[in-house]
């Protein structure tokens, strides 16, 4: 009990003080946008240029609405007594993704010439979520009341007899193959293919911000290794560790394709960097089919988890297993 009530109030403490970054994450993105003025001003100039560009005001946007919505779903279900591991991995993946890009671009690009104290606050707030993560990790998965008849009859079903997760292990194969190549693409690779799709297609790739370039590098270093144990995961029974991680990764994907395809499109940035106006279906739909797949194969883990779930002997459920 002690443990328990020490959990919560730590739980309790933390978000109270990442609501305040929550708070002056959206007052950064409601200037810049233009609603209000005169708020961010000297800190900016001060504290953290780097929030003045595109990608950093998508990514306010998304600390002070979806963070900050998350934040208060959370503590609601633990006033109610109700589970919040499901909201809560959402949050830490969204939260890691975030600080994975927004400090090394920082660093890399051309604000790294003009780094002020004010921006290592981001140490600790990249610490955090790590330290969450960790503790939901270590809590049993939230696992349905499913009888061992339906986990055998949905285990005993072949890829080809299960066209969902067929099509999603295809979206899977294509969002793999989209990252690689992004990856080669940041990485100049001379193929003619790389040059006509950076110049044509998404110049905002060689934005000197730095953040689309760290952006696919960690696609092509961290996506691409879940990518393929979820694709795993999909083909072979009893991956309990699905119902998990398809949440963090659906979290992460979400928050860094939003600020991506934003910023890409924004006014902040400089014209020649923008999406072109003739590629801007094929290039956003792209984008936006590679930020949906994870959250569409993280969905079909919750709605029907019998495939995920560990064989038990017949006539029992998984609760009577963990009983026994």
């Amino acid at each position: 009990m002690l443990k328990f009530l020490l959990s919560f109030c730590s739980f309790c403490l933390v978000f109270a003080v990442l609501s305040l970054p929550c708070m002056v994450g959206l007052t950064n993105a409601l200037e810049q946008s233009g609603f209000i003025s005169a708020f961010m001003s000297f800190y900016l100039k001060m504290g953290e240029p780097h929030l003045s560009a595109a990608y950093a005001v998508m990514m306010s946007y998304w600390e002070g609405v979806v963070h900050f919505a998350l934040f208060l779903a959370i503590i609601h279900r633990m006033f109610k007594g109700k589970s919040y591991r499901s909201l809560g991995l959402l949050w830490a993946g969204s939260s890691i993704a975030h600080q994975v890009v927004l400090i090394p671009g920082v660093v890399i690009g051309k604000y790294g010439s003009n780094i002020r104290p004010a921006f290592w606050k981001n140490v600790p707030l990249f610490l955090v979520p790590f330290w969450a993560a960790s503790l939901l990790f270590s809590r049993p998965t939230e696992m349905p009341v499913i009888t061992a008849d339906k986990i055998a009859a949905e285990q005993n079903k072949g890829l080809l007899s299960r066209p969902v997760d067929l099509l999603l292990s295809l979206l899977l194969a294509g969002a793999m193959a989209f990252s690689v190549f992004r990856g080669f693409v940041v990485l100049d690779c001379p193929l003619d293919v790389c040059f006509t799709y950076i110049y044509q297609y998404e110049p905002y790739l060689k934005d000197p911000v730095g953040f689309p370039r760290v952006m696919m590098l960690v696609y092509l270093f961290y996506g691409l290794p879940l990518l393929t144990v979820f694709i795993y995961g999909l083909r072979t029974p009893g991956c309990s560790w699905m119902l998990d991680w398809t949440l963090f990764f659906a979290g992460a994907m979400a928050q860094t394709q939003w600020c991506h395809i934003g910023a890409s499109l924004h006014s902040r940035t400089p014209f020649t960097y923008r999406v072109p106006a003739d590629k801007w279906w094929p290039v956003i739909t792209l984008n936006v089919l590679l930020a949906a797949a994870p959250a569409l194969l993280a969905l079909r883990c919750h709605i029907n988890a019998a495939y995920f779930m560990k064989p038990v002997p017949k006539g029992q459920t998984q609760n009577d297993k963990k009983k026994n």
